[in-house]
């Protein structure tokens, strides 16, 4: 944290960012709350809807309590400082004309820049819902993501963006959370999937989505949110923030196609369903890559996604058995995993002035996947001594909105 004096911060960049962190709050409420409240069956969407308001409720007050000093401060190369806990860190005097800024963004106030990033810690906590929906207890949830976003995000935001963070001293690019946000969402989906075991019914009976069209209208937001997402991690009101944005929009398209066509060929027919998803897969995969590639790159990238994804939605998913309720591993995980290899292949020095090894990104990619593997288990199994984590079975059989909330989509 430094103290500057007002005439330092850029006000263009300062505009930017806190345009970029409306824009990305956006893409949580209502983008993914509306994506996944119409994914879901009717007796489920008032407790889909509660998950994502709630968990972004609870995870932006920790985040300036704890996440922000732990995730951005200055400290080892594992973990932030404890300088700034319980909501010190901001600092403005207006009558001595001065404010704090960030090391990393000192162009900018730091309230912008820290509420910038507890919208990225926001909305990685939130995709978690999406593997976890219509059977999870609602208390079991929020003390799962309250402890998961000081414990599990924090760490490796640090490790990843934090100049003195151990992947960043290595070398490994990540330009918005290829890695911090979307291989670590998958993943913790992934074993709070499989820990919870499959919906009743699963694989016998067909879970209609409640509504396409509210799934649409969510992904719509999604895509107009990422241009914060990606341009906004820039930092600043540039030429890099507008090839991120321009790649951000190239990389969907390709993807939502590459998916579409896919499913086409393999099953006869183009889903809505389908080509919304491959226009997510695009957009993760180019979110650790924006603000290091060229147009062309960033349109293979989201062809080489929206097929990987698919793959990973249909054949993988199936083959690891677990009822992974809306894809967070198959769409997020798949995606930012292939993002982020495909980042250290396609990284073009002109652009950012670093080079990017292929060795590092996967380095990256094994160590965020395993560390949010391993304390995603930890935390579940802990709270399950004190809690349960799942809804009895007949409150999954009523459905989770009249049982846990007493209301009714209807």
């Amino acid at each position: 944290m430094q103290v500057v004096q007002f005439s330092a911060i850029d006000k263009a960049d300062t505009a930017w960012l806190l345009v970029s962190a409306a824009l990305v709050l956006m893409m949580t409420l209502p983008g993914l709350s509306l994506f996944y409240a119409g994914l879901v069956r009717r007796k489920n969407v008032v407790n889909t809807l509660a998950s994502v308001f709630a968990v972004a409720c609870l995870v932006s007050l920790l985040w300036f309590a704890l996440g922000y000093p732990l995730a951005f401060g200055q400290g080892s190369a594992w973990l932030g400082g404890l300088a700034h806990l319980g909501f010190t860190a901001m600092h403005l005097d207006s009558a001595a004309g001065t404010l704090t800024v960030s090391h990393l963004a000192p162009k900018v106030p730091e309230a912008a820049y820290a509420m910038f990033q507890m919208t990225f810690c926001v909305i990685t906590t939130c995709l978690i819902v999406g593997a976890v929906v219509e059977r999870m207890r609602f208390s079991a949830l929020l003390l799962f993501a309250a402890l998961w976003s000081v414990l599990v995000y924090a760490p490796i935001a640090h490790w990843v963006w934090e100049p003195g963070g151990w992947l960043n001293r290595l070398g490994a690019l990540d330009f918005a959370g290829g890695a911090v946000v979307h291989v670590n969402a998958g993943m913790a989906g992934l074993v709070c999937a499989a820990l919870l075991r499959r919906r009743q019914g699963y694989g016998q009976q067909a879970f209609e989505p409640h509504s396409l069209g509210w799934t649409a209208m969510g992904a719509a937001l999604l895509l107009i949110g990422w241009f914060g997402f990606n341009a906004g991690s820039a930092l600043a009101a540039d030429g890099r923030a507008a090839l991120a944005m321009l790649v951000t929009m190239l990389a969907a398209a390709s993807g939502g196609l590459a998916w579409m066509l896919t499913e086409w060929a393999l099953r006869g027919a183009p889903t809505l369903l389908g080509l919304l998803s491959g226009i997510l897969a695009g957009l993760v995969a180019i979110t650790p890559a924006a603000g290091f590639v060229q147009l062309g790159s960033a349109v293979l990238i989201g062809l080489i996604a929206g097929v990987a994804c698919f793959w990973g939605a249909t054949w993988l998913k199936r083959r690891l058995g677990v009822d992974d309720s809306l894809d967070v591993f198959g769409v997020h995980g798949i995606g930012g995993i292939v993002g982020s290899l495909l980042t250290g292949v396609f990284a073009d020095r002109a652009i950012s002035g670093v080079d990017a090894n292929l060795l590092n990104q996967a380095i990256a990619v094994g160590a965020v996947a395993a560390y949010s593997a391993i304390a995603t288990a930890v935390l579940l199994l802990g709270i399950d001594l004190v809690l349960p984590l799942r809804a009895s079975p007949q409150q999954e059989h009523e459905g989770l909105d009249v049982t846990l909330h007493r209301e009714r989509q209807l």
